[in-house]
């Protein structure tokens, strides 16, 4: 069997996997609206934690940090790190607080419509869902690149099949299978980024031999007083923790969390998980740099020149479907969970069970736009800042509040 035809086959097996233990936790329990939407107070620290980490941690994390890290050095890979590490962190103590004014809350727009009313909820709601359509977008766009960089396949048919196996399960089982398929992910994501990691420095010769070319060629890279670094690291500071603020799957894990304990610990604690695992994903960009790889696709096309055996690769493979699926389904829940809270308002005397309908309705609605932008192949970094920046403006008069 060719490397192409083995990355295809390893694609289905990963891609149906997930969704089985997706669809067969959702068959455990019957389904309610609040439980789609939240699953309130149901999840313990170690549970809570690799949900957090497992929904934050798509699979940008191996195409804008190495970007990031092959362009702009330690410096913009300590920014990256700091601005998405820091949201949770902040959430571990504004969790609570949101936990204490609104105990039966769904999201933040909820909260921003009782304290500004109408017209900020409205603004709150659109970058809520503005900035999760396009993480949407830029997720499926990095799956389908991995998998045509890898094994040829169209953008547009890698989309479109991990994008309906996620519906399978989600659409079903809502946030707890959501959160359920999350930590089994959490265990595959975690060690085989360090495998990516430890093979490639090996295959380099060792961390010395590693990055003595770039030493040479471009040193700015690896120190932390480099201009344009550290100006592109504050940038991605400003912009990722204002967007991780509208991420409604992060309000969703608050509500999901069985005690105020529960949030600051598990919060807390992936904070200190996600700073190593950005480091070391903006440090294989660095690497990259020995063949001159700059772009998005710096890790794979690091993979492929390093002429790896083929179980590495398949490895890659199902580390890059894991991440994705890990945030796709997070992302399609929270979705759904904020429109969700809307139907409620607008049709208050519709049977939950139609509300449900309406919302899975909408959720795919959201997804098909999702599946043609990814087949275009847009540059995941720019995707995301574009959604960032747009966050920025309005964190301010709403968090504040």
């Amino acid at each position: 069997m060719t490397l192409s035809a083995t990355a295809v086959a390893v694609t289905l097996i990963t891609v149906a996997s997930f969704t089985l233990i997706g669809l067969l936790q959702a068959s455990r329990r019957n389904l309610s609206l609040e439980d789609y939407m939240v699953s309130r107070n149901s999840v313990g620290t170690p549970m809570a934690l690799a949900t957090i980490v497992a929904s934050a941690m798509g699979a940008w994390i191996l195409f804008s940090p190495p970007e990031v890290g092959a362009t702009s050095g330690i410096a913009g890979i300590a920014g990256y790190c700091i601005g998405q590490a820091t949201p949770a962190a902040l959430f571990a103590f504004m969790g609570t607080r949101m936990r204490f004014l609104m105990p039966r809350g769904h999201s933040l727009n909820e909260y921003v419509l009782h304290r500004f009313g109408q017209a900020m909820y409205r603004l709150t709601l659109g970058i809520v869902v503005f900035y999760m359509f396009v993480y949407l977008a830029a997720e499926l766009t990095a799956i389908a690149k991995a998998v045509e960089l890898m094994a040829g396949v169209p953008l547009w048919l890698t989309a479109l099949l991990v994008m309906a196996a996620v519906f399978a399960y989600t659409l079903v089982g809502g946030l707890a299978a959501t959160i359920f398929t999350d930590a089994i992910q959490f265990a595959v994501i975690v060690p085989l980024l360090l495998l990516s990691f430890g093979i490639a420095v090996f295959a380099l010769g060792g961390w010395g031999n590693a990055i003595a070319p770039v030493t040479q060629a471009a040193p700015e890279l690896l120190t932390l007083s480099n201009g344009p670094g550290i100006k592109f690291g504050a940038t991605l500071v400003i912009a990722v923790i204002a967007a991780e603020m509208f991420n409604q799957t992060n309000w969703q894990r608050i509500y999901a969390c069985k005690t105020d304990q529960v949030v600051r610990r598990s919060f807390l604690g992936s904070f200190l998980v996600i700073l190593p695992m950005l480091m070391i994903a903006g440090l294989l960009g660095i690497l990259a740099m020995n063949f001159g790889f700059n772009d998005d696709r710096a890790f794979f096309s690091l993979i492929q020149a390093l002429n790896l055996p083929g179980w590495v690769s398949m490895a890659v493979l199902v580390l890059v479907l894991a991440l994705v699926m890990s945030s796709l389904d997070s992302l399609l829940n929270g979705i759904a969970s904020v429109l969700t809270t809307d139907l409620l308002r607008i049709f208050p005397n519709r049977s939950a069970s139609g509300i449900l309908r309406i919302t899975r309705l909408l959720t795919v609605l959201v997804g098909i736009p999702a599946i043609l932008i990814a087949s275009r192949g847009y540059n995941v970094l720019y995707l995301f800042l574009l959604a960032d920046l747009v966050c920025a403006g309005a964190l301010f008069p709403v968090l504040f509040g």
